[in-house]
């Protein structure tokens, strides 16, 4: 299993608008074969700042991802939105590791 943590600084004038377009991704990257889970976290303390909690089957499922429709779209619409580029940070898992609930 592959987790991906994506922090994300919004402009503040574009925080709504990037909670609408990331929610429509987490709808159709949830229906993705290997995906596992798509959580959207906001900031408690700076409701500009999000992480994207991603997880995949494998690399080879996160990977696919990034060339979905959906993802393409979200990439491209929420680019002006960011203060500073996003940061993706990969994981992976240490414990549990049951891999038969994948």
């Amino acid at each position: 299993m592959i987790v991906t943590f994506v922090h994300v600084v919004v402009i503040e004038q574009h925080i709504n608008d990037f909670i609408q377009a990331t929610i429509e991704n987490h709808m159709e990257s949830v229906k993705e074969p290997g995906n596992l889970r798509f959580d959207i976290l906001q900031d408690a303390g700076d409701p500009a700042k999000f992480v994207l909690y991603e997880a995949y089957k494998s690399e080879e499922a996160s990977a696919a991802h990034k060339n979905t429709a959906h993802y393409i779209a979200w990439r491209d619409k929420v680019a002006d939105w960011m203060a500073q580029p996003r940061q993706g940070i990969k994981h992976t898992i240490i414990f549990p590791k049951d891999e038969s609930k994948w």
